[in-house]
């Protein structure tokens, strides 16, 4: 199981970006927790300057906007 974490502050683009990870790893049949990280802390800590982010299993794969559904299916690929 891959462990995703979505960096943001709950805007809309942040449960988009969410609801993205969740449909490609179907897509692809791989596993994945979600997490929601909103804490702005955390965020900076990650490494997040800009919002959305995502980190797949610890690492900071992408920052700022939408991510391109094909690289999304490229991170979660087994």
């Amino acid at each position: 199981m891959k462990s995703v974490k979505v960096f943001g502050p709950g805007c809309k683009r942040c449960e988009t970006t969410a609801e993205m990870v969740r449909a490609a790893a179907a897509k692809l049949g791989v596993e994945v927790e979600v997490e929601k990280v909103t804490d702005p802390r955390a965020i900076a800590m990650a490494g997040v300057m800009s919002t959305p982010g995502i980190s797949i299993d610890g690492k900071l794969v992408h920052a700022g906007g939408l991510p391109d559904a094909a690289k999304l299916e490229g991170w979660l690929g087994v």
